[in-house]
């Protein structure tokens, strides 16, 4: 008994060493990336306040989050090739792999089991146990007669514990079945246009779109009949003008899908563009401030915010999507990187890198009700994404 009360008394004492959280879910959590220092730091998007951070994250000049499906886990994907798995309840990181020489995002699977990699170099995807992070396949991106590798871009998850992705170099789109990991399962869309530079899958996880660099245009890919293999939509945008120079590649995982409408980044101009998802044909375009990054819409799809490349990086402007027209035009700060809605839309974070800031704004009001303290923000991520296809 004297023992077993020593015992009691030594668990005591290192428990009251331990740092004590508060108990809580993780609905309202998420992380703002600070690229220059590492780290992320953690928010309560409720409370609007920073909780805490974590060290140790390597270059996240580039960096996206997925998180798991309990929504307790952030995937951190690195420039580095990094992969972290950080505990956001504990503000711990947990598992760190080095996986590539040079990566720039990833994806977590329908059931929440598999964590993959898109990799520069060496070009490829690799897929990771989400719990241990033990390698479970390495698929390289190996294309052409001289086996060369691509880089491989546009990495979302689809229903079925599969995988689409872009080959830039190649001009190519697979998939990537891992409902075996060990045994990957690939299928392959060649010739699918000119250097494939980023992609996403639509909400409903129907269609997969590659938007093109190389050309004007989009690749899609039907995924409930992939049979009928990729075409070609928006083709001909561009026609007769002179692209202008390319600061910043659009991103396409911030495309926004309204309703029957999805509203486009178009590349090297000042346009977003609308098409109709019913028909993929292009129903009008929104002249814009400057060169659109990230076009992303409120969940209710009743606004799509957009921000820009350089020099005009530092404005926001806001698209009513009931009739197509410009809302606003904001200037939240220094060099904005990213935008994302709270779970219901109530709100948008906005990082101001420049500023050292994160700005928030009431969605109804236009006004910015808040700001939070981050060291070169870049990336807002919430969990809320990790019931989303494609987040």
């Amino acid at each position: 008994m004297k023992r077993l009360v020593a015992i009691g008394a030594l668990c005591l004492a290192a428990c009251a060493q331990q740092p004590q959280l508060a108990l809580r879910g993780s609905g309202d959590l998420g992380v703002v990336i600070e690229r220059a220092s590492g780290r992320v730091a953690v928010v309560d998007n409720s409370a609007a306040a920073v909780l805490g951070s974590v060290d140790g994250l390597g270059d996240l000049s580039h960096a996206s989050v997925v998180f798991s499906r309990d929504g307790r886990y952030a995937y951190v994907f690195g420039r580095d090739g990094g992969l972290s798995k950080v505990d956001l309840l504990t503000r711990q990181l947990e598992r760190r792999v080095v996986q590539a020489g040079n990566s720039i995002g990833g994806a977590i699977s329908q059931d929440g089991r598999i964590v993959v990699a898109q990799n520069y170099e060496p070009g490829g995807i690799k897929a990771f146990d989400a719990r241990t992070l033990e390698l479970l396949a390495d698929i390289p991106s190996t294309y052409g007669a001289e086996g060369k590798r691509s880089k491989v871009v546009g990495l979302a998850d689809l229903p079925g514990n599969r995988f689409a992705y872009a080959l830039f170099d190649a001009g190519e789109i697979w998939i990537a079945d891992l409902s075996a990991p060990r045994q990957p399962k690939l299928s392959k869309f060649r010739d699918v246009g000119r250097q494939p530079y980023d992609g996403l899958v639509t909400p409903d996880g129907r269609y997969y779109l590659a938007g093109l660099f190389g050309e004007d245009g989009v690749a899609l890919v039907d995924l409930w009949r992939p049979e009928q293999g990729a075409r070609k939509i928006l083709a001909a945008y561009g026609r007769g003008e002179e692209k202008l120079p390319v600061f910043k590649m659009p991103h396409l995982r911030g495309w926004a899908v309204a309703g029957r409408r999805a509203y486009l980044p178009a590349v090297g101009r000042h346009e977003v563009l609308v098409v109709d998802t019913a028909t993929w044909q292009e129903v009008g375009r929104i002249p814009v401030k400057g060169q659109p990054v990230f076009v992303m819409a409120r969940p209710d799809g009743r606004q799509v915010w957009v921000n820009f490349a350089l020099p005009d990086n530092g404005w926001v402007q806001v698209i009513d999507t009931l009739d197509d027209r410009l809302l606003a035009t904001l200037a939240p700060g220094k060099a904005v990187l990213h935008l994302e809605f709270s779970p219901k839309g109530e709100q948008v974070w906005i990082s101001a890198r420049d500023d050292d800031r994160v700005l928030i704004y009431d969605t109804e009001s236009l006004k910015q009700v808040g700001s939070l303290v981050a060291q070169n923000p870049s990336g807002i991520f919430f969990t809320s994404r990790a019931a989303r296809i494609g987040f």
